[in-house]
């Protein structure tokens, strides 16, 4: 018997991504077809894709939110797709207008969409129901009987929290999304899900805490029987050295020499030479990423021998902090604002290092793509990151990266210290590396794990 996934997402790549969802969400949904899991995967039709054998269905949706269609084909790829229409939701970017402002309808947009995919599920009625952060929470406010149901968190933060008039537009479990007088689709997904998952087990734990809990801690705690982490993986297709297309050269565990060559492009790059280490980071600019830290870092630089690389876009104060720190220290700070993705796969490959001074992390992905690349990350103790890190200093038969003591000035200088000093031992560093390297950093084994909560919440084995 073929077990049957629903998954709801409002973002995947490479259709659609603004942030780790959209890789996550893609990575699972690859790993569960391999595995002969048939999927659903209804996405937001943001741009209307044309689709390979498209089959359209009407979706059964309350008045305000009428008409709804589900079109069903394949991507390019291949692989099985669900465009789930609904009025509005056709925009360039998924939340933001021009001007980098959330679009005033996204409560509308977002809640008609999960009322569309509850119609779906109700129309395909998979084995499991899974939903993926708040844009999706609200489905099982529309569900009079639904499925068994998972729930993941890649990111609490984002709640999708909004006025309390929306309760009014669901169907069923209005108590549940009612949060201090406003509807918050987070708390309601929390509180039905017949589990609950975040994207690391530690951050699983953080969670629990009012430090980390954004406000949800309480609900969490009540759904602790039910709460788990299961770490996220990369596509070590995209993410390798040995075919990555965006590399001028290529290389692999067995001989990184060639990286040597991708150190001096983006040393060139940015202007610089010489043996001083070169830290690439590739991030949003947002206060989560501890971009502000990593500012502050610049001024000890030189004293520590290390050269910083940034490549990222988000917050406009953080972008111009950065734009001016990169003119006061040129020798010590490059900054290239946007995201280009050829650049991106360019730093992981040619820097020393990579710096990640999160001030939270549910997960992240980028020290596993440093890792895969023989780039060792210099991170935070939060998070996915403590579950990724293992810090060199205290296992050096095991060390992949370095871990600071906290989430502090003072503590990403002596990380990124240690991790400096570490380089110039050869045989030191080349431990390391392989040791990354050689990581199974795959989807293979997230995806089993949610293999097996799919089939303990169904109480059966497929």
């Amino acid at each position: 018997m073929t077990l049957h996934v629903l998954i709801a997402t409002a973002e995947l790549s490479p259709l659609v991504k603004v942030g780790g969802l959209a890789d996550a969400v893609a990575g699972l949904r690859s790993a569960l077809l391999d595995d002969g899991v048939e999927v659903t995967t209804a996405l937001p039709d943001h741009q209307g894709w044309a689709l390979a054998g498209e089959v359209v269905q009407d979706l059964a949706v309350p008045p305000w939110t009428a008409p709804a269609r589900a079109r069903t084909g394949r991507l390019p790829d291949g692989s099985p797709i669900t465009l789930v229409e609904v009025p509005g939701m056709r925009r360039d970017h998924p939340y933001l207008d021009e001007h980098g402002d959330g679009w005033p309808d996204n409560a509308e947009r977002f809640l008609g969409w999960a009322a569309a995919v509850a119609a779906l599920t109700d129309r395909v009625r998979p084995d499991v129901l899974h939903l993926h952060d708040w844009h999706a929470g609200p489905v099982l406010g529309f569900l009079a009987d639904p499925p068994p149901t998972v729930f993941t968190i890649h990111n609490l933060l984002y709640q999708g929290r909004t006025s309390g008039s929306w309760l009014t537009r669901l169907t069923h479990h209005r108590q549940a999304y009612e949060w201090y007088g406003d509807f918050n689709p987070m708390s309601g997904a929390i509180a039905l899900a017949d589990r609950v998952v975040t994207v690391s087990p530690t951050y699983a734990d953080e969670i629990l805490q009012p430090a980390f809990g954004v406000g949800l801690e309480g609900p969490l705690a009540m759904r602790a029987d039910h709460l788990s982490g299961i770490r996220n993986g990369i596509d070590t297709t995209t993410w390798d050295p040995a075919t990555d297309p965006h590399l001028p050269v290529h290389y692999d565990a067995d001989d990184v020499r060639p990286k040597r060559e991708l150190r001096r492009w983006l040393q060139t790059e940015a202007g610089w030479s010489g043996p001083d280490a070169v830290v690439g980071m590739v991030t949003r600019l947002t206060e989560q990423k501890g971009v502000d830290l990593a500012l502050e870092l610049v001024p000890y630089l030189a004293g520590i021998g290390a050269r910083l690389v940034v490549l990222g876009s988000g917050d406009r104060a953080l972008a111009e902090g950065l734009r001016e720190a990169a003119a006061a220290h040129p020798d010590r700070l490059w900054f290239h604002q946007g995201y280009d993705e050829g650049l991106a796969h360019r730093i992981f490959a040619g820097a020393d290092l990579l710096l990640m001074p999160s001030r939270f992390e549910p997960c992240g992905l980028n020290q596993m793509q440093a890792m895969r690349y023989g780039t060792l990350p210099v991170a935070t103790p939060v998070g996915g990151l403590l579950d990724t890190v293992i810090d060199g200093d205290t296992d050096p038969g095991a060390g992949t990266g370095f871990l600071s003591m906290d989430v502090s000035v003072v503590g990403l200088v002596d990380a990124l210290h240690r991790a400096v000093r570490s380089l110039r031992s050869p045989k030191r560093r080349a431990t390391l590396m392989a040791n990354g390297m050689t990581t199974d950093w795959s989807w293979d084994v997230p995806a089993a794990e949610y293999r097996r909560l799919y089939e303990d919440v169904l109480g059966t084995g497929y």
